[in-house]
């Protein structure tokens, strides 16, 4: 597709600067010392999650499915570990989240990556508040084939604030409550419907527990482009990354 030729020269301008192999070399160190200590505080903060304490679900959730209905216990299969992929339905417009959609295309899609996370004891499924008919077209339409449920009917979204309605729970996003949203410059009218979340949890015997949830930015790096664009020049050319001037920006898909 051709550019304008305004557009050309814009990127074409927006380049970082040329130095010599020797001055490139001495800010290639200075900033791999500052991914060193990105490295270790990450393991840092992993170890904690480790460490975190989790809390015993009492709720008997039933899923829908291919084989019918499970319930929570019944998804970890004989794993002791559940990963949750909570993929986003918006009931107004009858429609599954493009983020969503773009992560199973490049990412959890992937029967190799059951298997690697199968090997540690983890099961991997998704699971949509949409009616399990909705997840049947969409599943046909993209051709995917990961474990994906329907908590259509149940709490299941509501509790661990995935859905945001105040007529089913008291509104949550991220560990903030709504008068604290509101402050951070969400609006009333945003406060709705699905927003990003995954949680885990973990089972002792047939008694199920929840230890850990991560919403928006704390899923990055399960974004597998993510990963990539990052070492890039332009990297995710996204309006909140502290970008030099003149760097490309292009639409966020949510």
């Amino acid at each position: 597709m051709k550019t304008s030729s305004s557009s050309s020269a814009a990127v074409a301008a927006a380049l970082p600067p040329v130095v010599s192999r020797e001055e490139w070399l001495v800010a290639r160190k200075a900033l791999l010392a500052r991914e060193k200590e990105a490295t270790r505080q990450r393991d840092a903060i992993s170890a904690a999650r480790r460490r975190l304490p989790m809390v015993k679900v009492d709720t008997p959730y039933v899923f829908t499915g291919p084989y019918g209905p499970l319930t929570l216990r019944e998804l970890f299969g004989r794993r002791h570990q559940l990963y949750v992929h909570h993929f986003m339905w918006f009931e107004e417009d009858q429609r599954h989240c493009h983020g969503c959609t773009m992560a199973a295309d490049t990412g959890f899609n992937n029967p190799h990556l059951w298997e690697r996370l199968a090997e540690r004891d983890v099961t991997f499924v998704a699971i949509s508040r949409a009616p399990w008919a909705k997840i049947q077209e969409a599943q046909a339409k993209h051709g995917w084939t990961f474990p994906w449920y329907s908590s259509h009917g149940t709490d299941f979204n509501y509790d661990y604030h995935v859905t945001l309605d105040e007529t089913k729970a008291p509104i949550e996003f991220n560990y903030r409550n709504k008068a604290e949203l509101l402050q951070t410059g969400f609006t009333p009218e945003m406060l709705k419907e699905d927003w990003p979340v995954n949680s885990v949890f973990l089972r002792d015997g047939d008694t199920v527990y929840h230890t850990y949830s991560a919403s928006a930015r704390g899923l990055d790096q399960l974004y597998l482009p993510n990963a990539f664009l990052d070492l890039t020049p332009y990297g995710r050319q996204e309006d909140w990354e502290d970008s030099p001037v003149g760097w490309p920006q292009r639409p966020t898909y949510g």
